[in-house]
């Protein structure tokens, strides 16, 4: 279905809601993470939380629930999008500024063109210009000053989470699936699971109640970041063009950026400023190659 046949007010509010709040949810991990919540636990009780209220509120209204093939291929994408893609954002803001890890994830679309060119779909014209624009961008960012050298941790976090997630993206085409909000519940539910249990083997703990910033910051995540966002998004997917949907992945940065500057007094040098921008027109130029292609 196109723009044009869907409400264009709808369409306003669902593209705001996913621009802001999906950009500004990297700030609000950060916030999370001072406030007391653990990398992990954070993560396991967010999507635990979010899931379960999707999955009652699905079930409610009578869609049925998963098969167990369905919850299999939940699980796996569970592991791969929120474990390790999720999971491992929570590990580098630790010591990763909220607006650099946005555009590191923002280079997810680079990754997905070339794991899918491992399963035949080879890149053409545009798009390999866009691959090497958006790779440069990414070496320049991680030898960068806040790069590889100074938060080698964060930026291996990063390079790891955005692989899983591109690798469980690609990896998901074709698979049984239930429809896309009980999909997402259950990969919430299994995903927050895991996440949750991993989070205690390493020895993740509340040994306090988290300050009210950082409950703040968690109940944002779950309600906003988890559930709004998300169900805006299948929405998209469902009444706009692809590109336009998919366009959240050159506007949050841009977000995370400008939130991170004016809330968490982040700052940024002008090398890792160009090669951000390098980076957001390579995904750019991948984006309207394959608008074109369709």
């Amino acid at each position: 279905m196109s723009t044009a046949s869907a409400p264009v007010a709808r369409v306003a509010l669902a593209l705001a809601a996913v621009y802001l709040i999906w950009g500004s949810t990297y700030l609000a991990i950060r916030f999370a993470l001072e406030g007391g919540f653990p990398p992990f636990l954070l993560g396991g009780l967010r999507f635990l939380l979010a899931g379960a209220l999707m999955y009652a509120l699905l079930r409610a209204r009578g869609v049925p629930p998963p098969s167990a093939a369905q919850w299999r291929n939940a699980g796996v994408l569970g592991l791969l999008l929120l474990v390790l893609g999720n999971g491992l954002v929570n590990v580098a803001e630790r010591e990763v500024a909220s607006g650099m890890t946005a555009v590191a994830i923002a280079s997810a679309p680079l990754w997905m063109a070339v794991f899918a060119a491992g399963r035949g779909e080879r890149p053409a014209g545009v798009e390999w210009l866009g691959l090497a624009l958006g790779f440069a961008g990414v070496v320049a960012l991680q030898a960068g000053p806040g790069g590889m050298q100074a938060a080698p941790r964060g930026m291996l976090a990063l390079l790891v989470a955005t692989l899983a997630w591109s690798w469980g993206s690609v990896w998901s085409r074709g698979r049984d699936l239930p429809s896309p909000f009980m999909a997402a519940a259950a990969q919430m539910l299994l995903g927050g699971a895991m996440m949750l249990g991993l989070g205690l083997l390493l020895g993740e703990r509340l040994h306090a109640w988290p300050r009210a910033g950082g409950l703040a910051a968690f109940a944002y995540l779950v309600l906003a970041g988890s559930i709004v966002a998300y169900s805006a998004y299948a929405w998209l997917l469902r009444h706009v063009r692809p590109v336009l949907a998919g366009s959240y992945a050159y506007v949050n940065p841009v977000i995370a950026l400008a939130l991170g500057a004016w809330l968490a007094h982040e700052r940024f040098g002008r090398q890792q400023l160009v090669a951000m921008g390098v980076i957001l027109a390579g995904v750019m130029a991948i984006s309207l190659a394959r608008a074109r292609a369709r």
